[in-house]
């Protein structure tokens, strides 16, 4: 038996490295991007996820229990993703009107461009199931009260009215999926919203 031959018999039965929890979650989170993107979200269900990530099905059952649980873990993934970006944009960023709403419309444009088509029909579907989109509303929340406190120093009453918020945030959403699929470019929907927020400062003036 030559020795090339007893190394690859070795490598054939060597045992595959244990993943970690967090690890394993985030291997799969990664095949779950993967099928959205290949084969939209409607493909996306636990037991394909399994086959998928080779793993077995009471793997992911314990990382996610439902269909709807993978869901918003999706949609937990992206959230982070968008705010360690603004977070870090924000930061490099200076105390300027104009400098803050171009990380906001940047920051958000460019991580949905990252996840790319994925996310559009991700939130199509939190958006179906009530629990799912109580999640949705909840991030948003969020969101929008970083961007009040962001914004809220270059208005003249020191706050941002919740409505103007709102807009900004459809605003955002629609121009980031358009830019997404490619009906715009990537800078003319950072642009816009960057437009958009300034107009929304200056009516709280």
């Amino acid at each position: 038996m030559s020795s090339m031959q007893t190394k690859n018999e070795t490598a054939a039965v060597r045992p595959r490295r244990r993943l970690t929890r967090e690890d394993r979650f985030r291997q799969l989170l990664d095949a779950a991007w993967r099928i959205v993107r290949d084969e939209g979200t409607e493909a996306l269900t636990l037991g394909w996820l399994a086959e998928k990530a080779e793993v077995t099905k009471p793997v992911v059952y314990d990382h996610f229990g439902t269909r709807a649980g993978l869901l918003a873990a999706l949609y937990r993934d992206f959230d982070a993703r968008q705010t360690a970006l603004m977070d870090a944009a924000f930061t490099a960023s200076k105390p300027a009107l104009a400098d803050r709403a171009a990380v906001i419309a940047s920051s958000y444009v460019d991580c949905v461009l990252v996840q790319g088509r994925e996310i559009p029909g991700v939130i199509a579907a939190l958006t179906g199931a009530p629990e799912l989109e109580k999640i949705k509303r909840e991030y948003n929340g969020v969101f929008i009260e970083k961007c009040r406190v962001m914004l809220a120093p270059f208005a003249g009453a020191g706050t941002i009215a919740s409505a103007g918020l709102w807009a900004m945030l459809g605003a955002a959403e629609a121009l980031s999926y358009a830019a997404a699929t490619g009906d715009i470019t990537p800078a003319q929907a950072q642009h816009e919203l960057f437009e958009t927020i300034i107009a929304m400062v200056a009516r709280n003036r």
